[in-house]
């Protein structure tokens, strides 16, 4: 799960949102979603739901750094 901040940024970037924009979709401010993107925090079960539902992208694209985005 190394990568998946990085993921959520290049995703977040490709959608041309910015944090706030973002955050406010996921019911977060846009400061934890900076946290999440650098990886000093971990998001919950329920924003990693949200993440994937908003990308349309599988859980597993996310969470496994092995799998790359396309």
């Amino acid at each position: 799960m190394e990568r998946f901040g990085e993921k959520v940024r290049f995703l977040r970037k490709q959608r041309g949102l910015t944090t706030r924009q973002f955050g406010s979709m996921l019911g977060v401010y846009h400061t934890h979603v900076s946290q999440i993107e650098r990886g000093l925090s971990h998001p919950s079960a329920k924003i990693i739901l949200k993440i994937a539902d908003i990308f349309g992208v599988s859980i597993d694209l996310l969470m496994r750094d092995e799998l790359e985005l396309e």
